[in-house]
């Protein structure tokens, strides 16, 4: 039998408050649910505006901990509700100075599997955050899930191929990668990058941006999530680049098992001539 996972993404415009956004998101996904979708990821930060585009004090009120928090507890009752896989992005905070930008792995039962936390954090215009959140330090976890084995990584992390691989090395079959990323500033990247990384680790990505411009800055998202295979082929092609949409895509992960047996980068990696590239 075919081992097809039906997998949706959300890319959702900014509503003004967190309790009408993760009620956006609810309904979306149990839409997703109704199509058979069985895993669905969100958006960086999905509960709250990206404040990252200004450095202001304020915003630490977005933060709460992960998994006691009320955003991942409700997420939990929701995955339960809906027998679905969900990867749910949120700030969090671990205790008095301790804030990171995160991402809830939890299963199809409501149980909630572990969380990955952004590791490379940009510090330029329109994205300050260092201010916000500290570097990740639980590593690169894959998840086992009803679903298979689901991995995170979270947008400016994606220009770094370490995590990517760490990644596939540690089995994943699908890495979300949920993003806040502006029109003006990596959109052709965007269309590059992780094509080449399915590619290059051999494993299924659903990259998922925000979209349109939010109260606290102008930068515009311009959404065009997607999954992409591990031949670097786009399944099904990328949602709007200007309104918000719901995407449903069928993942064949016997395909990675062909590709691999195809081309053997696993196989044929040198890790014993790779230490200079950590020095430094």
């Amino acid at each position: 039998m075919p081992n097809i996972i039906r997998a949706a993404v959300l890319q959702a415009t900014w509503t003004g408050d967190s309790e009408s956004m993760i009620k956006k998101h609810e309904d979306h996904a149990r839409e997703a649910a109704a199509q058979g979708a069985r895993v669905m990821g969100f958006q960086e930060v999905f509960n709250a505006p990206y404040f990252c585009q200004v450095q202001e004090e304020e915003h630490y009120k977005w933060a709460e901990p992960v998994p006691d928090g009320p955003t991942v507890t409700r997420m939990c009752e929701l995955a339960r509700e809906l027998e679905m896989v969900l990867v749910v992005p949120v700030y969090e905070v671990e205790g008095p100075g301790f804030y990171y930008n995160t991402a809830a792995v939890i299963d199809a039962d409501g149980t909630y599997l572990g969380k990955y936390r952004k590791h490379h954090i940009p510090q330029l215009k329109g994205f300050w955050e260092k201010f916000y959140f500290k570097p990740g330090n639980l590593g690169w976890p894959v998840f086992d899930t009803a679903v298979g084995r689901v991995g995170v990584y979270i947008c400016y992390d994606r220009h770094f191929p370490e995590g990517w691989r760490a990644l596939g090395l540690a089995g994943a079959q699908l890495v979300f990668n949920p993003s806040a990323t502006s029109r003006s500033l990596s959109q052709y990247l965007w269309q590059l990058e992780q094509p080449a990384a399915a590619v290059a680790n051999e494993y299924f990505i659903a990259a998922i941006n925000r979209i349109g411009v939010e109260e606290y800055g102008d930068n515009d998202f311009y959404g065009s999530s997607y999954f992409v295979d591990p031949r670097g082929r786009l399944v099904g092609g990328t949602a709007s680049d200007q309104k918000e949409e719901l995407l449903v895509r069928d993942l064949d992960l016997d395909l990675i098992d062909e590709v691999r047996r195809g081309w053997a980068f696993y196989r044929d990696r040198r890790p014993e001539a790779y230490g200079p590239l950590a020095e430094g």
